[in-house]
């Protein structure tokens, strides 16, 4: 059995442990709540866009020679798997890595080519490990995303879909729940879908009733810049849920631990009174049998 003071030494690390654990779960619960408010922010941006794009697309006879419309038969896929920077968040990195790799293995036995965009140190150094070569790494910015790192996420994967380098774009990340739940994503985020230009029939009524408009420039060009603003949008919305699951789950995760070191120390604390009663005990006994033995 250990000794007293050994007890109390490991009492002493898991209560500094717990101390730790505990600031991280409010911080990542203050930051949780800064996501969750910039999701929200941006959601009326994201409809507006969709409805933007829409107008513009059925004014547009020529789209379907749009560059990120064309669709081609996929031999090349890109995977871009987005993780965080930091561990200690649960299983946020690892079902993200895992749905990454089953998808590589699907797509390899369909006779595919499998590229990869790292976005975030634990999938740069996974990608690494395993001697992935990537076409894009992306670091340093996954707990708090700006608009402008969506930005250079979209212009590298637009620009290798327009140069041939690859015909297909699959985005796989961490879709925010609840603090509790962050669903594994797989979203084609290249070629853009053409259903999200078309339009039902309620809307050509209402268009029929405003009547025309006239655009400046061609409704072709407008529909070319908003493309790339589009694929934009849905990077960094995964930015936003993605940076939303890690503090999610690290809350989660510190809260758990916080749970575990308690009882741990329960558990410890129910040793070291139990050693230190038999240390008790023995010196009575001693003394008992000093008596004894002068009498």
């Amino acid at each position: 059995m250990a000794s007293v003071q050994d007890l109390k030494r490991r009492v002493r690390s898991v209560q500094n442990t717990r101390k730790i654990t505990k600031a991280m779960e409010l911080v990542a619960s203050a930051r949780l709540r800064r996501a969750q408010a910039r999701i929200e922010a941006m959601r009326p941006y994201a409809d507006r866009m969709m409805e933007l794009m829409a107008g513009v697309a059925r004014a547009s006879v020529s789209k379907q020679r749009l560059p990120l419309l064309q669709r081609r038969e996929p031999q090349t896929t890109a995977v871009v798997a987005l993780t965080g920077d930091r561990g200690l968040a649960g299983p946020f990195n690892g079902q993200i890595l895992r749905r990454t790799f089953a998808l590589e293995r699907r797509l390899r036995s369909e006779g595919k080519q499998v590229s990869f965009v790292a976005i975030g140190r634990k999938g740069r150094s996974t990608f690494a490990f395993r001697r992935y070569e990537t076409v894009g790494e992306y670091v340093g910015f996954t707990d708090q995303p700006a608009y402008a790192d969506a930005q250079a996420i979209a212009h590298r994967v637009a620009e290798l879909y327009v140069e041939g380098e690859i015909d297909q774009a699959i985005l796989v990340y961490n879709a925010y729940v609840s603090p509790l739940v962050q669903q594994v994503t797989e979203q084609e985020i290249l070629p853009i879908s053409a259903d999200i230009l078309e339009t039902d029939e309620e809307e050509r009524r209402e268009d029929a009733l405003r009547g025309d408009f006239i655009f400046e420039p061609e409704p072709e060009e407008i529909l070319a810049r908003l493309l790339p603003v589009y694929l934009e949008t849905q990077v960094f919305r995964a930015l936003l849920e993605s940076a939303a699951s890690e503090q999610g789950a690290r809350m989660t995760a510190m809260r758990n631990a916080s749970k575990n070191a308690g009882e741990l120390i329960d558990s410890l604390t129910l040793q070291m009174n139990r050693a230190r009663q038999a240390e008790i005990t023995q010196e009575i006994l001693e003394v008992v049998a000093g008596a004894e033995a002068l009498s």
